[in-house]
């Protein structure tokens, strides 16, 4: 049975602090061989969104507020354990639900690498910027709005 789990970050016990900072090492710096900060210290204050089951997390996305990446209310991180399982849609429509619901925003902001772009279009976003480089990834500024 999966559970959506909402915290902010003294809310997170060093369980749940430990399997989402994994994850995202795993997969963003381990499977993407690409060594970078990944702990930026912006997880302070963020708000942190996961789907988990009985094995651990299955997707994650954390949200920001105006002002701590943007000028937007941002999401970011987004990731899932397993791919193809329509995991990061669900995870992405939740983050983007809870970002309205706690922020009262109807405009979020996000970095996508640019082979995520099409998955980020299906929710609303649209990109905003040229592609830059980040971290040695392609990237791209995106928007969406209502």
């Amino acid at each position: 049975m999966e559970r959506l789990q909402i915290r902010r970050f003294d809310e997170l016990s060093a369980r749940e602090l430990y399997a989402i900072l994994k994850l995202r090492v795993d997969v963003f710096v381990a499977e993407q061989n690409c060594p970078y900060h990944e702990l930026d210290d912006r997880d302070q204050d963020a708000v942190h969104v996961w789907l988990e089951d009985i094995d651990g997390i299955l997707a994650y996305l954390r949200i920001m507020d105006k002002g701590v990446e943007s000028e937007y209310v941002s999401l970011g991180r987004v990731v899932t354990a397993k791919r193809r399982k329509g995991l990061g849609t669900r995870i992405l429509a939740e983050g983007i639900r809870i970002a309205n619901d706690i922020f009262h925003t109807d405009t979020l902001y996000l970095e996508a690498q640019t082979y995520a772009v099409p998955f980020y279009e299906t929710a609303g976003f649209q990109v905003i910027s040229e592609p830059f480089m980040e971290d040695g990834i392609p990237h791209v500024k995106m928007l969406r709005k209502g």
